[in-house]
């Protein structure tokens, strides 16, 4: 994919790059994930858009419905539509994640507003702020694009 194509934003230590968006209202979104050690989303539910991952590299706790699991280099989980969900990165290290949504607006909308925008060819995590995430702006913009955070639900 050329540099020009992808977008690239910082949310809760993720570095998301797009490299799909959906077309015309249709298709997919198609993101790569850079998730520093102990990073990962709060968990969610959006039933606009169904979601999966792809493990590219590290080990990653995911909690699908109550059940979660560790997964590793070339584990795929899909998120059943509507799901509660959220994952972890359980490594030392960054991991890497490849995460499709169909149709993809929910995601589109919610990572681009919500996350700070990077550089392009942006490819490691910046450090860290140090200043504790903006918790209410980040749920009312999930909830103008169709995603649910469930904060009072542990990993």
């Amino acid at each position: 994919m050329a540099d020009d194509e992808t977008d690239v934003y910082h949310l809760l230590g993720i570095l998301l790059r797009f490299l799909a968006r959906p077309a015309n209202g249709k298709g997919y979104c198609l993101v790569e994930l850079l998730v520093a050690p102990g990073a990962g989303p709060p968990p969610n539910r959006h039933p606009s858009d169904d979601e999966a991952f792809y493990v590219l590299d590290g080990a990653f706790d995911f909690m699908v419905d109550g059940a979660t699991r560790r997964v590793g280099r070339g584990d795929f989980v899909q998120v059943p539509n509507g799901a509660v969900h959220a994952f972890t990165n359980a490594g030392p290290a960054p991991g890497r994640l490849l995460v499709i949504n169909a149709p993809g607006h929910a995601h589109v909308g919610f990572f681009s507003q919500a996350g700070e925008p990077m550089p392009k060819g942006t490819r490691d995590l910046p450090p860290p702020s140090g200043e504790p995430p903006d918790i209410p702006r980040l749920v009312e913009i999930g909830r103008r694009n169709g995603l649910e955070f469930l904060l009072d639900r542990p990993l």
